[in-house]
């Protein structure tokens, strides 16, 4: 088979490096990709839908797997099926499960699934009203896409009005700010489930947590993601069960009633409340950096699930996982989530990637005239180990990141603090 991965980041090298490894696959091309899926794929400088969709026709791609959430609710999935193009991912209508947070809370509450309670507003003064009604701690969000980076988990209420102010005065984060979601903060441990689904059916695609904030300790500003782990201790498979029969199962049942059926993956954020899992927002593709450690446990072939997923028949089908944990350290240039220096050389690599159960995948990256690897991102690598427990596969991602040579890059040391602490 002939497959096309759509993207340039940690999640698609993490997909390639998967999809490579398929005794099914005879050709990847990756549209942009980075420095590191040139290793494993051909990349072609593409992303605009209607030169993708070009590309495999030409090509004669048997599967088109789409990556970030962008080009999805940009209609990428619609125009593959309507060129006659296999493709991995969800329609535009449906892919508005994370393309809009008010849509996506409308759907969950019609369903009846446990969530926060919320409010939609346009109205900037009405927002800040709701705000002072319910007091803080409270959650603001952007109701359109704004790369992970729109949610603000206020702790005051002056946080939750300057949160306001930013998204829909300012206009930080652009259109995508142009109405806000006003939502019940829940307390407790969060975790990322995933479900494969065909448009009828959802089958668990593995659960980790991912570590949000740029600092230790879970300090400093929302990021998207410095750092994950799979298994995720807290979600006993008890668990897992039970968030893919009240939390996914329902919504994916809900989006075919509305005559849009789901297929791809789908990404459940999940709160564990005292009073059990509740959602708190659908995503409509893999986490980053979730699905590099979902793709170092897989045993499956990844080639086979996604097609499977792809052509409405996941009726039997179970992916097979390592018992093995597996870690991933998000390495970002100094100054991420905030201002950053671009094209500084990584050295290295190749000794960071030694490291026994060790892989580097790359996400902002780019491969300079000179030969060398260069920072073009605020993430940049996801240096990804396995082990068999959380502590060894920790100590094996670190002892990678100190291989490199990288004096602008930075990351967090406590990436799996929980299950550590949990552990001993």
């Amino acid at each position: 088979m002939k497959v096309l991965v759509v993207g340039g980041g940690g999640r698609e090298h993490a997909l390639c490096w998967k999809l490579a490894q398929s005794p099914k696959l005879t050709k990847l091309w990756c549209a942009p990709g980075n420095a590191g899926i040139a290793s494993v794929a051909e990349c072609v400088a593409l992303s605009a839908v209607p030169d993708l969709v070009a590309f495999a026709k030409t090509h004669a791609v048997d599967l088109v797997v789409v990556g970030p959430e962008a080009p999805l609710v940009e209609g990428l999935a619609d125009a593959c099926l309507a060129a006659g193009i296999r493709v991995f991912g969800p329609t535009a209508a449906a892919a508005a499960l994370e393309g809009s947070k008010g849509f996506m809370k409308d759907v969950v509450a019609k369903a009846g699934i446990p969530t926060a309670w919320y409010r939609r507003f346009t109205d900037i003064t009405q927002a800040k009203a709701f705000i002072r009604e319910k007091g803080a701690p409270i959650v603001v969000k952007t109701n359109g896409l704004a790369a992970g980076k729109g949610v603000t988990v206020a702790m005051t209420e002056a946080e939750a009005l300057e949160a306001v102010d930013a998204m829909m005065g300012a206009k930080l984060f652009g259109p995508a700010g142009d109405e806000v979601v006003i939502e019940e903060y829940l307390e407790g441990e969060e975790i990322s489930v995933f479900a494969l689904c065909d448009g009828t059916r959802a089958v668990f695609m593995g659960a980790a947590q991912d570590h949000k904030r740029v600092g230790d300790g879970d300090t400093g500003p929302n990021t998207g993601g410095m750092g994950a782990y799979s298994p995720a201790p807290v979600a006993t498979p008890a668990m897992e069960q039970g968030i893919l029969t009240h939390l996914i199962e329902p919504a994916v049942a809900a989006m075919a009633a509305m005559g849009t059926p789901y297929t791809g993956v789908l990404f459940a954020g999940v709160m564990v409340t005292k009073d059990g899992p509740k959602l708190l927002e659908f995503n409509v593709r893999f986490g980053d950096p979730e699905c590099q450690v979902l793709m170092a446990r897989l045993d499956s072939d990844l080639l086979d699930i996604l097609l499977a997923a792809a052509e409405g028949c996941l009726d039997g089908v179970s992916p097979q996982w390592s018992p093995d944990t597996a870690l991933v350290v998000v390495m970002a240039a100094r100054g991420y989530p905030g201002t950053y220096e671009k094209g500084t050389e990584i050295r290295g690599l190749d000794a960071a990637g030694a490291v026994p159960g060790v892989v580097v995948l790359h996400a902002g990256t780019a491969r300079a005239a000179s030969g060398a690897v260069v920072a073009t991102g605020g993430r940049v690598l996801g240096v990804t180990a396995r082990g068999k427990t959380v502590s060894q596969a920790r100590e094996r991602a670190y002892d990678a990141v100190d291989r490199l040579d990288w004096p602008q890059g930075f990351c967090r040391r406590d990436i799996g603090w929980r299950a550590i602490a949990r552990a001993e």
